[in-house]
């Protein structure tokens, strides 16, 4: 065959490589070790360094990515120390109201307060010319009345006694203090307030006066009360001297 022919000629020609691998020596080839594909060999190395590169580039994008991602979710370090965001309420909490006003307290004791005294309600004014007493009066020398008392009595206020009892003779009638008195003329009448009223501020005196029984007299008292004393009975000749008056006070 003619693809053939290269090969004997190379035989012929004493050396070349046959299509076995034998070098022609002599007519007899050694054989010897085919050469490496040269081509093959650097794709494979190029390969290699292109897929470490690759892997190389995939890990530094990873790393970055992951850092990345790391770092949007980290809390910097100040928020991390200032807190949670206050300005945000959490949805499960109400919204914070104002605080309520603490109650001021003392620790001092209360005092209760004290209730004022009861005052007992003033009786009211009597008008004038009202009665303020009428009665049987005893009045002697060492028993001396104050009328503005009701009942009249002996004050231990000499100065408050308005009328005495003693013997000079007869007996006398002594008005008292500031008493004024007088006897009433007019026997045909019995004087009323208004008739005393009139005639014992312009014609009293504090003089004494003898006395009888049925005489009227009109006087105004220490304390500026009109009464009117009527002579019903007269005993007694020395210190136990006594006149039983029938008296009437009214008010001033």
């Amino acid at each position: 065959m003619n693809s053939e022919e290269p090969r004997h000629q190379n035989w012929q020609n004493g050396g070349g490589t046959g299509h076995d691998g034998y070098v022609a020596n002599g007519g007899y080839g050694t054989q010897v070790p085919p050469a490496p594909a040269r081509t093959a060999s650097h794709r494979g190395a190029w390969i290699g360094a292109t897929a470490t590169l690759v892997a190389a580039v995939i890990g530094v994008v990873g790393t970055y990515l992951v850092n990345a991602n790391n770092d949007t979710k980290a809390t910097p370090p100040a928020a991390a120390a200032q807190g949670p965001d206050s300005s945000k309420a959490p949805e499960s909490e109400a919204p914070a109201s104002a605080p309520a006003t603490p109650t001021a307290t003392t620790s001092e004791p209360t005092t209760p307060p004290t209730t004022p005294p009861t005052t007992p309600p003033t009786a009211p004014a009597k008008a004038a010319g009202t009665v303020e007493w009428q009665g049987a009066l005893a009045i002697t020398y060492t028993d001396s009345k104050d009328l503005d008392s009701a009942p009249p009595v002996e004050s231990e206020i000499n100065a408050e006694n308005d009328f005495s009892v003693y013997p000079f003779g007869d007996h006398m009638l002594q008005p008292e203090g500031d008493t004024k008195a007088l006897v009433w003329k007019d026997a045909s009448k019995v004087p009323t307030y208004a008739d005393c009223a009139g005639v014992v501020d312009t014609l009293g005196t504090s003089t004494e006066m003898r006395l009888k029984t049925g005489l009227v007299v009109c006087a105004r008292t220490n304390d500026g009360r009109l009464a009117r004393l009527t002579v019903k009975e007269l005993t007694g000749q020395a210190s136990d001297a006594t006149g039983i008056f029938d008296v009437v006070v009214w008010s001033r």
